[in-house]
């Protein structure tokens, strides 16, 4: 049953790419955008993969005997399932088959994000073996995936209309919004090459408790755990140490997939000769803009109310069965609260100060930028009560 859930993860994975690339035969120039032969092969093949995806949760339900969300692999993988669901329901809304070809990508980053991490199935520890667990992360995934979708339409709508002619502090967020997608994927293709490598390399250090433990990186490390010891002969010795309150390794990987990301923004840069904003801007010259704008904002108008069940009411009923308190500022849940204010400010500046267009494009950017701040350093380098979701 692990194998074949295994084998349906990679088979819509597959599908997933096949797809994009039948959004892209979609986008016709000087015409109306709308659904054509190319589009009606991309979602046909999108919704195929979706299910092959759905195939691949439901037998890993029933191989682990619980809800597979209780770790990184399982959330980040149920998170990229979720995104092209979401996309799929607001394709047949609006009938943007550009949508597809920027939704789509993120998806597979953020399942090829999840493959890195391991994907053995384990007992569950005390704190997650509740209903609630399930309810709560299940809901929340869903409405940051729908929130996803929202970022992606502000990408669309920034891409079309930043003036790609000169440089301007637009041009360079736009940029940097980009080149984080791209470390992304170098953090897949780093973390790969170390892997086929069989590079390993132990430490003895002591934790936040004062207790003497061991960390196996498998990368070079740049950064090493709190007084840590290099017990493997061969390997690079740590540039610095971190406090115990870092998980040191996972920062490591966090500043590898920043490096190779920067190598191959480069070599992008290179290629192109030109930002990868403005060589994108042709892709988008014939959107409808006001279309766009409008599934941005839908998205989060329909995702907040999702994230606000999951990740702050059913949060709380959880904590409180699991740890008998409501709320206790863990990193986690500090952070979730900054992503529900920031949400809520936005719709508040949409809805109150008339904050269309341009502007409220950036802040669905932004508010992206703090879900996945949410899912790799708060998960990654900072030790709270939520660690265990990053084994």
């Amino acid at each position: 049953m692990v194998q074949l859930s295994s084998t349906l993860l990679y088979v819509a994975f597959v599908l997933y790419l096949v797809a994009t690339f039948f959004f892209g035969g979609a986008i016709r120039p000087k015409k109306r955008e709308g659904v054509n032969r190319w589009a009606t092969l991309g979602i046909f093949v999108t919704i195929v993969g979706f299910l092959a995806q759905l195939g691949y949760f439901i037998t890993r339900w029933i191989a682990a005997g619980h809800a597979p969300v209780s770790n990184l692999f399982e959330f980040t993988t149920f998170f990229g399932m979720m995104i092209v669901g979401a996309f799929i329901v607001i394709y047949f809304i609006y009938k943007t088959s550009l949508l597809g070809l920027f939704a789509l990508p993120i998806a597979i980053l953020v399942i090829a994000y999840a493959s890195m991490f391991p994907r053995e199935i384990s007992p569950l520890i005390p704190a997650l073996q509740s209903d609630w667990l399930h309810i709560h992360v299940i809901t929340a995934a869903v409405g940051e995936a729908i929130l996803a979708i929202s970022f992606a339409a502000a990408l669309i709508y920034l891409i079309r209309v930043v003036d790609q002619s000169k440089a301007s502090q637009r041009t360079f967020w736009l940029e940097f919004v980009l080149f984080f997608l791209i470390s992304t994927l170098g953090f897949v293709i780093v973390t790969t090459s170390f892997r086929v490598a069989g590079y390993e390399a132990t430490f003895e250090w002591i934790d936040k408790n004062g207790q003497q433990s061991e960390m196996v990186y498998h990368m070079p490390a740049l950064v090493g755990p709190h007084e840590g010891v290099l017990k493997t002969e061969g390997r690079m010795e740590p540039f610095v140490d971190m406090p115990a309150i870092i998980n040191a390794r996972k920062l490591n990987t966090v500043i590898w997939s920043l490096f190779a990301g920067g190598v191959l923004y480069g070599l992008l840069r290179l290629f192109l000769r030109k930002r990868i904003a403005a060589a994108l801007q042709p892709l988008v010259k014939n959107v409808n803009l006001d279309v766009v704008d409008e599934i941005s904002y839908r998205s989060v108008a329909i995702g907040f109310p999702i994230f606000t069940l999951g990740a702050l009411i059913f949060a709380m009923i959880w904590a409180q069965i699991a740890w008998t308190r409501f709320w206790g500022w863990d990193p986690k849940e500090v952070w979730a609260l900054i992503t529900w204010l920031f949400y809520a400010a936005f719709l508040h500046l949409r809805l109150s100060k008339g904050w269309h267009g341009e502007r409220s494009a950036w802040l669905a950017v932004i508010g992206f930028a703090i879900i996945m701040f949410n899912l790799v350093v708060v998960n990654l380098v900072i030790a709270g009560l939520h660690s265990y979701a990053a084994s």
